[in-house]
């Protein structure tokens, strides 16, 4: 039987996709009952801070790992080949450089949104623009991924499409709102599993059913589906090792190390020392989750040899063929339809439970609580909530928006972090790695890489030509003749000629190379603009938000050249307990807030910043 007719679940397919949403729902229940009952915001918002990082780790892990990854991932290597993998090598910058930069920064500030940093480094109406970038940019990406596991409930259920997408942000949003951030981190554990636990399983069946692993090497290595090093240097390249390696790292800088969602995560943790770790336990969980979907798009095409099956599913786009060749391994196999829906769900709730309560969090922090600082602390917590429904409610409307795409879901994702996350980028490392910028400067640098971001990514979608698709790759081993080698050598020549040229050229820049342009522009339209104006003096930058690159960069240079360079505003240690808290906490017991600024001094040491002495000697709290 065609697998695209076959459009039910059994009982026990309904039972275990009913348990996940039930599961996820508990432990929201759970969390607004126990504990602090989410009365503070400093609970709602901030999980008390309180958090370990096994469960911190495995929730960065969820809100990057969405179902757009676990079906564009496959998608992208069936069509593509495996050059996409190479993306992994970013990863070891893309969380080493969070881990002993932003994380430092950010942690010893005490801060409950990310944006509050762009306050203290510059002025308010850097904070507000930054807010409302990241708004904007988590908006559109939540379309998307509330989108994706709807499609594919549909397609394997026969479920309504936007019964599927209203039922996903509903469950979403209720239990974000009822168990605030411990909820959100610790569904995300148990939907971690739940992911890894589905993906495993279509690939074990698949391999069986394709004829065993041999076969599906033989087949991958004859369709040409292993990419070797490429090493182009052009960037209108889609993927090659310099556009995955390397715009990769600024990509992964977007969102481990500036992202709200990501740093919000950081923040709750119980210590410095206990963020840094988590994002160290990322990585072989990331490369794990790669892999999986590396090889599940290598399965998918040993089983049909580049063929597309995708109309069948009654849509134009590859990523349905993710969705049919699971309902192709799975049929007949009672639970495992429902393990794999499953799967996509506890994705898509892990990434989305994640923006809402980071949504809230820089709405309430950046632009509610700064107009109204005499709000009680009650009424703050009930419009945090209040603030994570609605959002919850108007990603739903973005979902609609998504439908109208015609890009892989993976394409439209990583676009977005380029973007929009590639400037807010800039906006950080501005202000952490050069103390003469100024907050006009990191206004006119926004303006300039926002502005230069969407010209390229409309551009690129307005003059991209829907050419047809290339045919199948053969899996039959074939020989080619010199004759033939010749010809081959020749088309590509044509192709190369005949590529575009001028501002189309500039149009048809790799996506990921989004971050890192916008980034630098940024950067560098907000130094020009801070010397034009007046650079930044050394007694008017906010103590400890300046990480001393430049010290490290320059430690051979003599003494009074690097307090130019570096202009001595040391990353202290932390800040004084009454300076850090908020203003209603003020008056809560000082000895409680003494034994823990202690204590995060201790553990902090071991990951103070070296930099060159005296130029960046550390402060410590006295």
């Amino acid at each position: 039987m065609d697998p695209s007719e076959q459009k039910h679940f059994t009982v026990v397919d309904y039972v275990i996709f009913a348990t996940l949403l039930a599961a996820s729902m508990g432990i929201g229940l759970y969390h607004a009952l126990s504990g602090g009952r989410q009365r503070t915001t400093q609970e709602f918002l901030m999980a008390d801070r309180s958090m370990s990082c096994l469960p911190v780790s495995l929730s960065l892990i969820a809100s990057f790992q969405s179902a757009v990854a676990i079906i564009g991932v496959p998608a992208e290597i069936y069509t593509h080949g495996t050059q996409y993998w190479f993306i992994g090598c970013a990863y070891v910058l893309g969380l080493l450089i969070p881990a002993h930069v932003f994380i430092p920064v950010l942690y010893r500030l005490r801060l409950s949104s990310a944006y509050e940093y762009l306050e203290l480094r510059f002025s308010k109406p850097v904070r507000i623009c930054g807010t409302l970038t990241f708004i904007f940019q988590t908006v559109v990406y939540m379309g998307v991924c509330v989108y994706t596991p709807a499609f594919a409930l549909n397609a394997v259920t026969g479920f309504e499409l936007w019964g599927a997408v209203l039922a996903t942000g509903l469950v979403c949003t209720l239990y974000t709102t009822m168990g605030g951030l411990k909820a959100v981190i610790w569904t995300d554990v148990f939907q971690t599993v739940v992911m890894f636990a589905g993906q495993l399983a279509v690939i074990v069946v698949g391999v069986h059913k394709t004829g065993g692993v041999s076969e599906v090497w033989r087949k991958v290595l004859e369709g040409n589906r292993i990419s070797g090093l490429d090493l182009n240097p052009d960037p209108t390249e889609r993927h090659t090792f310099w556009t995955l390696a390397v715009g990769g790292v600024f990509l992964m800088l977007s969102l481990y190390g500036v992202n709200q969602a990501q740093v919000q995560r950081y923040l709750s943790s119980r210590t410095e020392k206990e963020a840094v770790r988590s994002c160290y336990m990322v990585f072989p969980s990331l490369q794990l989750a790669l892999a999986l979907s590396c090889v599940m798009g290598l399965v998918m095409f040993a089983r049909y040899c580049g063929e597309d099956h995708s109309d069948k599913l009654g849509t134009s786009s590859r990523d349905a063929m993710v969705i049919y060749f699971v309902m192709d391994m799975l049929q007949g196999l009672p639970g495992l339809p429902g393990l794999f829906v499953a799967c996509l769900f506890s994705a898509a709730l892990s990434t989305i439970s994640s923006a809402f309560n980071s949504l809230a969090t820089v709405t309430m922090e950046d632009l509610i609580k700064p107009h109204f600082p005499p709000m009680t602390e009650s009424r703050a917590t009930l419009l945090s909530k209040a603030l994570a429904m609605s959002y919850g409610l108007l990603c739903l409307a973005m979902a609609y928006l998504t439908h109208l795409m015609d890009d892989s879901v993976l394409q439209v994702a990583l676009k977005i972090f380029g973007m929009v996350g590639g400037p807010i980028l800039g906006l950080f490392c501005l202000g952490m790695f050069f103390p003469w910028a100024n907050a006009n400067g990191a206004l006119a640098g926004l303006g300039a890489g926002l502005a230069l971001a969407f010209w390229v990514g409309i551009g690129s979608i307005v003059t991209r030509s829907s050419g047809p698709r290339p045919p199948p790759p053969n899996c039959g081993a074939t020989l080619l003749s010199n004759n033939t080698t010749a010809a081959i050598q020749t088309a590509l020549s044509n192709v190369t000629l005949s590529r575009p040229s001028g501002l189309k050229r500039f149009y048809s820049l790799s996506y990921m190379w989004y971050s890192a342009v916008n980034c630098f522009t940024v950067v560098l339209i907000g130094l020009i603009i801070s010397f034009l104006t007046g650079p930044m003096k050394e007694e008017d930058v906010a103590p400890g938000t300046i990480y001393p690159v430049l010290g490290k960069l320059f430690c051979f240079l003599p003494e009074h050249l690097q307090k130019k360079l570096c202009c001595v505003s040391p990353l202290r240690q932390t800040l004084p307990a009454e300076e850090r808290r908020p203003p209603q906490h003020k008056e809560m017991n000082g000895l409680a807030y003494q034994q823990e600024d202690a204590a995060s001094q201790e553990e902090t040491e071991s990951f103070l910043p070296e930099a060159c002495a005296p130029v960046v000697e550390l402060e410590t709290t006295v």
